[in-house]
């Protein structure tokens, strides 16, 4: 037996240990008895039972760590929005009774995951497959609907199992559309040959060795036209050799490319092989008999309709518009049968949702818009997204951020306009780093991060799993090759110090020094933000890590990822595991994912929101090593990711009050649209869209970005001062409530209510906002709320004046009302401008409501919320507050008193206040308070929308162009 064959048997022996384990933990129903002792038990039992014949040496602690994890994840609730018209309930216990493709995937999955995570995914794909229609109904019937996960959160496990699903129903035809590229569609056909086939697709298509779901039942004999080969894709010549497909047939499975010539070969294929009728008025192909789901993967990316079609003023489709060729195509296909299902998968629905809902074409049929359904689902608790990574934004800083990102700056020099890696450069690009053939300070230290980590798994006992280091600095494959070859110039070197042990010292001590400086303090901040099920191992010694040096450096290396099936197949190869460290540019940018990634390094290519989503090959799951992984970026990526988590959480949560409350997907889609940044950084998606319409309904508007001009700030103050002398009396002065037995106290603050919404108008028309301000433009407000009163809304309104409650912020005057201001400890400047981070506290926005309306408000929190582990903070108690979102939506159900506006200002202390008390003045020679506001307006089902001309050429040079 060879070396890799016995570490393949051996990684099997430990797979069925734990797999048996499992199952007898599993059987005990008071779940009370799995302590770590219990687990321990069955795991000698697992083990006893298989090492009776011969002594094998298993670690049995890894395993038992391994148990204890899966045991204590779980999952949320996802939430479905949907349009039911003329679909026909159908999903019963009855009709799942023989299921076996679900049956023999579902005991795969159990045999590596806990039984909370297959249940949630069991739940999960049964509220898809239930809104998708019967197979067996014979009428005409089209469902379109979209699923939105978390990047690398298990996408394919979900539609692997949703197509199980359909193939038992009776879903015939079943089309992935798997990404781009080469090494994308192999991976997908690879892992649905574990999940669904249950065979290794070969060159001349018969059925290969078994693998994946075929140890766990019989061969269904599934039909597969494409295979894992490089050269596997559908095609014209494989074309000829598919006839016909009858409906007693078990299903096919077509793993296709986004790719015109696969999909015009497929398309051709329907026409001409399956379809069994011809439309009466146009004379179309069509196929009656066989029912088709379509799996789009990866569904904003290429399948959207980026052409500008045109709508009269009825706002009806021109359906002689022709759309972009791969959205077409896929259009096209699923226009050529009666009985259809599309479902998009995606991270980042924003543009499938900014497609228009009636776009349609006489050639193509209706556009992809998911207008059947729309489906958030939860992540399990052991994921780690955008919202972990990045923490959440708050008044008092971002919270609950993992310690794991590092500045990279040393690629470029601003001034100079060079440098190794300058964000834009040609093809032809020569990576130097101060004129030498090197790589720069900040790779050498990731790639040093990076077998430290190496090192770290193997003594953790992780050495059998993949782990991997994902370089990503330019689109150009010339380029990726010579960092390459810089790369592997780095680890040669190593390599070559640490063997001779000549010359090694210095390295030793810039080991060292990352070791005590970055890897202990980082695992102790990773250990307190995770939960007691989740902590990462102790470190080893650090003697024990020199040691295992020679071993990790031989075993790395350095690949280029330029796209080939081979990339994508080598860790499916049994023997020993990978460390690797990637190169490469858009191939790896989306959906591909390197197994045991560990550290990546990340220069900007583009700030585009889906894309750099999708870029986000890091997040995902990390068991036993999240303390060691590493995201080596520059810090403007940083600040664009926070913003990045800080918006998904948003559009997450009013995507859970609009289900709760019984919208359909086309409701959804007109508030996302009112996201004005998430619409700007997609101006392609947008059809390149330069006249933006909002609806502030629902939404708090805040100015967190600022003039850094006297005379403005003057003004800006004057007209605060002007509004404050117009208003009387106050309402409340330093009050409080008793919340649900907590206090919420506004001690250096006031209220007026009753206000007429002239003097809100006076307000905004007088203040002046920065031109590149997103959601708080006063002429655009201003203009919003002169509409919504056209209809009888917004007419009164109340005020609140927010001071400090710290004694650090100076006083100033406001009419008759002396307040503090609001001193700031961190913003981000320019030479005519600065930023906050946020303005207003969710708290503030029930400053003006009385007990009945604040509980309203919290009763509506309640009823959307779910348990989510993968929001920021993980969300495992209901809360005991309402959220922001919740007021705003109890200010429209309510009346009265509360259905109006709440104009909030907020005066800020003009210095910035560091670490040593130092005060330094934001603006020259401006010594009065910064006058900031935000405005909570109700929720309304008016759909008034204002329009206005977006700064495109300001997003362009502050976020560069999408790629």
């Amino acid at each position: 037996m060879t070396v890799a064959e016995e570490i393949a048997a051996q990684n099997e022996l430990v797979e069925n240990v734990i797999a048996t384990a499992q199952r007898l933990i599993r059987a005990e129903k008071d779940k009370s008895k799995i302590t770590p002792a219990y687990i321990a038990a069955k795991v000698q039992k697992a083990v006893d039972m298989f090492t009776d014949d011969e002594p094998i040496v298993i670690d049995q602690q890894e395993i038992i760590s391994t148990l204890i994890q899966r045991f204590s994840h779980w999952m949320g609730k996802s939430t479905t929005m949907k349009d039911n018209t003329n679909h026909k309930d159908w999903l019963n216990a009855a009709r799942k009774n023989d299921w076996q493709y679900w049956r023999r995937y579902r005991d795969f999955q159990e045999s590596k995951l806990s039984d909370t995570v297959v249940d949630g995914l069991d739940e999960a794909t049964d509220s898809i497959l239930e809104l998708l229609e019967d197979p067996q109904r014979t009428d005409p019937w089209d469902r379109r609907g979209l699923v939105v996960g978390h990047v690398q959160s298990g996408k394919t496990s979900n539609y692997s199992g949703l197509i199980c699903k359909a193939a038992d129903a009776g879903y015939k035809i079943i089309i992935v559309l798997a990404g781009l590229h080469n090494n994308l569609r192999s991976q997908t056909q690879v892992r649905l040959e574990e999940s669904f086939l249950g065979y290794e697709t070969t060159l001349d298509r018969d059925p290969g060795l078994p693998i994946g779901v075929a140890e766990f039942g019989e061969d269904l004999k599934t039909n597969s036209a494409t295979t894992r080969a490089d050269n596997g894709d559908f095609s014209k010549a494989i074309a000829k050799h598919f006839h016909g497909i009858s409906p007693e047939e078990r299903p096919w499975l077509f793993v296709v490319k986004k790719q015109k010539t696969v999909l015009t070969a497929l398309l051709n294929w329907i026409q001409t092989r399956v379809a069994d009728a011809t439309d009466s008025e146009d004379g179309r192909k069509l196929v009656t008999k066989l029912p088709l789901l379509v799996i789009d993967d990866e569904a904003d990316n290429a399948s959207v309709d980026t052409g500008e079609q045109a709508f009269d003023e009825n706002d009806e489709p021109d359906e002689e518009h022709r759309p972009k060729a791969i959205n077409s195509l896929i259009r096209q296909v699923l226009h050529a049968f009666t009985r259809k299902a599309y479902v998009g998968y995606t991270a980042t629905p924003f543009a499938n949702i900014f497609i228009h809902q009636k776009g349609t074409t006489t050639k193509e049929g209706p556009d992809l818009f998911p207008k059947a359904f729309i489906i958030n689902l939860s992540a399990p608790s052991n994921y780690v997204g955008p919202a972990r990574m990045f923490g959440k934004v708050t008044k008092d800083g971002r919270q609950g951020v993992l310690p794991l990102s590092r500045d990279i700056e040393d690629t470029y020099d601003e001034e100079t306009k060079s440098g190794w890696m300058p964000p834009k450069h040609k093809k032809t690009h020569e990576p130097l780093y101060e004129g030498q053939e090197t790589v720069p300070p900040s790779l050498y230290e990731a790639i040093h991060a990076f077998v430290l980590a190496c090192a770290v798994r193997e003594l953790r006992g992780q050495g059998k799993q993949h782990s991997s280091m994902l370089v990503h600095v330019t689109r150009y494959v010339d380029v990726q090759n010579h960092v390459k070859a810089q790369v592997e110039e780095v680890i040669r070197r190593m390599r070559q110090r640490i063997f001779r042990g000549t010359d090694s010292d210095a390295l030793l001590v810039q080991l060292y020094d990352l070791w005590e400086n970055d890897f202990i303090p980082t695992r102790d901040e990773v250990t307190a933000l995770s939960t007691k099920e989740e902590q990462p191992p102790v470190l080893p010694l650090w003697d024990e890590v020199v040691a295992a040096l020679s071993n990790v450096l031989a075993d790395i290396q350095v690949r280029s990822i330029n796209g080939t099936a081979k990339d994508a197949l080598d860790y499916a190869t049994p023997g020993a595991a990978l460390k690797v460290i990637a190169v490469g540019g858009d191939k790896l940018a989306r959906g591909l994912t390197l197994e045991g990634l560990c550290v990546s390094y990340f220069v900007r290519t583009t700030k585009m929101y889906d894309t750099l989503m999708q870029m986000g090959r890091w997040f995902g799951y990390r068991p036993g090593y999240l303390d060691l992984c590493r995201l080596y970026t520059s810090p403007d990526l940083i600040k664009w990711f926070e913003h990045i988590a800080d918006a998904s959480e948003e559009l997450r949560e009013e995507f859970d009050f609009m289900a709760q409350t019984g919208l359909t997907p086309e409701q959804y889609g007109l508030r996302v649209k009112s996201h004005e940044v998430l619409t700007v950084t997609s101006p392609m998606k947008m059809r390149n869209s330069q006249t933006l319409s909002l609806s502030y309904s629902g939404t708090r508007p805040q100015t967190i970005l600022f003039h850094r001009d006297k005379k403005i700030q003057e003004a800006n103050l004057s007209a605060a001062e002007l509004l404050m002398s117009s208003l009387g009396s106050y309402a409340n002065f330093n009050f409080k409530y008793e919340r649900n037995g907590e206090a919420h106290s506004w001690s250096n603050g006031g209220l007026w209510k009753d206000v007429d919404a002239s003097k809100i108008l006076k307000f905004l028309e007088d203040y002046t906002t920065h031109p590149n301000a997103t959601s708080a433009k006063a002429s655009v407000l201003a203009d919003f709320i002169s509409k919504m009163l056209q209809i009888g809304q917004l007419k009164k309104w109340n005020v609140g004046l927010i001071g400090s409650g710290s004694i650090e912020g100076t006083p100033h005057k406001f009419g008759g009302i002396e307040v503090k201001t609001f001193p700031m400890r961190k913003f981000d400047a320019s030479e005519n401008k600065f930023s906050i981070k946020v303005l207003t506290d969710p708290k503030d926005e029930g400053m003006d409501l009385e007990d009945n309306h604040w509980l309203k408000a919290l009763d509506l929190t309640l009823a959307a919320w779910k348990p989510d582990p993968a929001r920021s903070p993980p969300r495992t108690e209901p809360p005991t507050e309402p959220s922001g979102k919740g007021i705003r939506e109890a200010r429209k159900l309510i009346g009265g008193d509360a259905d109006r506006g709440l104009l909030l200002l907020y005066p800020l202390a003009p210095y910035l206040i560091d670490e040593n008390k130092s005060k330094s003045l934001v603006i020259q020679d401006w010594e009065k308070p910064i006058v900031a506001f935000s405005i909570a307006f109700p929720s309304s089902d008016n759909t008034i929308t204002v329009s206005y001309e977006v700064n495109l050429l300001y997003w362009m040079q502050e976020y560069g162009p999408a790629e």
